[in-house]
């Protein structure tokens, strides 16, 4: 990985990190009301998931799964289990290559609509925060 990796400043102001895998820096969204991750591979300059090579590109499928494990705890830990992950790399706002997993449920704020865009992000309190990044860091 590239040594003078950066991150978008728009992932700083909405998410924390949370873990370091092999390609990607995770990063837990900041809204409770879904399990959210975020996957940025540690390479500058990448925009599109055709700028990966294609180990990398298989290396990222498989963190994506890992994720979608991650994001199902998080909802059994918050009482809340998911029924559907949602995988997207959209970077409408932030072009830097990154792909968003999210768990959602029926019964959330906004199903079945995007979450994008909907409702005002809910802020973790300390002590699920905590819990998140630590479930997160042991996956």
């Amino acid at each position: 990985m590239s040594a003078a990796f950066t991150v978008d400043p728009a992932f700083e102001a909405g998410s924390v990190l949370a873990a370091e895998w092999p390609l990607c820096q995770v990063r837990l969204q900041i809204d409770a009301r879904f399990p959210w991750l975020i996957l940025i591979p540690r390479k500058d300059g990448l925009r599109e998931l055709e700028d990966l090579s294609a180990s990398h590109r298989i290396v990222l499928m498989e963190e994506v799964v890992r994720a979608g494990a991650v994001v199902r705890e998080l909802g059994e830990a918050a009482g809340r289990p998911v029924h559907k992950l949602n995988v997207a790399a959209l970077g409408n706002v932030t072009a830097q290559l990154h792909l968003h997993v999210i768990g959602r449920r029926r019964d959330d704020p906004v199903w079945p609509e995007p979450v994008w865009g909907r409702g005002e992000p809910l802020d973790y309190d300390a002590k699920a925060l905590k819990a998140a990044l630590f479930l997160i860091e042991a996956s």
